[in-house]
């Protein structure tokens, strides 16, 4: 078809999903967003078309070329080299990995395919090298490391059953739980007890229990309240303030337990914090963190990611098939 599409690159959070084609030089040569990855809500085959309806749109954005126009499935005829390098929401675990991956196989869009757990696009979008640990804090957290040679270190992320503690809507979980105690003297004293009912127009938290509880508000906003918790904690109230600290301290021990997983504790190494809760830098988290980790491993820079994870599936892939420097340094540049 004369358009030579090196990796198929995809993305896949539990909202949305973006794909992009990526060359053989390294260049991008079309992308498309499509709707969330959830395999455990709708089924494997019904989550993997979701994934084909964007790499169709994608397919079809490909510049013309004087042959026939490119479908999905005439990507990778017979002796093409194209990657599949996908990311995925809802990969928790390496079995998960490999059944999604043989899913994928069958569909017959490319001549080989990776499956990763999510977290390892954004570690990937923010290092030059697959080298580094990515801390990932949204609705839930996840943390991942890899090096150059292939190791990986990672833990199984699918929630208090694996020990985690943490994310968006455990936040305000924890939030809520601490507010209905303080109300009624059960616990401490606290402004969320106010604030966070104050939200949603409500005068206490006994309301906003019954409108949760009745679907006067559905479940799905308890999200909102996670920017209150940290609002709450920065005007300086102890129970909100404890919350993020305990965040924090939890970010640091998934990073530097990966770190020495890894044996990168004494060695200079990026670690990225990456999802909508760590990308808000709220100071007071922010501030805890980089202390608390240059304690465990003082030659470790923290920084946001704030590369798109997409560039990192297809860097993946291009690591995959032995793209060189130059390569990737293109592909890196379109996303600058």
């Amino acid at each position: 078809m004369g358009v030579k599409v090196s990796v198929l690159a995809i993305d896949a959070g539990n909202s949305k999903t973006d794909v992009a084609l990526i060359g053989e030089d390294g260049t991008v040569l079309a992308t498309a967003r499509g709707g969330g990855f959830q395999p455990p809500v709708v089924g494997a085959e019904a989550a993997i078309d979701v994934l084909a309806e964007a790499l169709e749109r994608a397919v079809a954005e490909l510049p013309e070329t004087g042959g026939p126009r490119a479908t999905l499935s005439s990507l990778a005829p017979p002796g093409s080299a194209v990657h599949l390098s996908a990311c995925l929401a809802n990969a928790d675990l390496p079995v998960e990995e490999a059944e999604l991956a043989a899913a994928l196989e069958a569909r017959g869009w490319a001549s080989s395919v990776e499956v990763r757990n999510d977290t390892f696009a954004i570690l990937r979008a923010g290092v030059d090298e697959p080298r580094g640990v990515a801390v990932v804090c949204g609705a839930g957290i996840n943390c991942v490391g890899m090096t150059p040679d292939g190791r990986t270190a990672r833990f199984p992320a699918i929630g208090r059953i694996s020990g985690d503690w943490g994310g968006g809507a455990g936040l305000a979980e924890e939030a809520l739980w601490f507010a209905a105690r303080a109300e009624d003297g059960r616990g401490e004293a606290s402004e969320l007890a106010r604030a966070l009912p104050g939200h949603f127009g409500l005068g206490s938290m006994y309301a906003l229990i019954e409108a949760l509880h009745r679907g006067a508000i559905p479940m799905a906003r308890r999200h909102e309240l996670t920017p209150v918790l940290f609002a709450t904690a920065a005007a300086g109230d102890a129970v909100a303030l404890a919350l993020v600290e305990r965040l924090a301290d939890e970010v640091v021990a998934m990073a530097s337990v990966t770190l020495a997983r890894l044996g990168l504790l004494e060695e200079e190494v990026p670690v990225l914090l990456g999802g909508s809760v760590l990308a808000a830098r709220h100071p007071q988290l922010d501030d805890r963190i980089t202390a608390l980790l240059a304690a465990r491993a003082p030659k470790a820079e923290v920084r946001v990611v704030s590369e798109p994870p997409v560039l990192g599936a297809a860097l993946l892939g291009l690591d995959r098939t032995g793209a060189g420097p130059e390569v990737h340094r293109r592909l890196r540049g379109q996303y600058a």
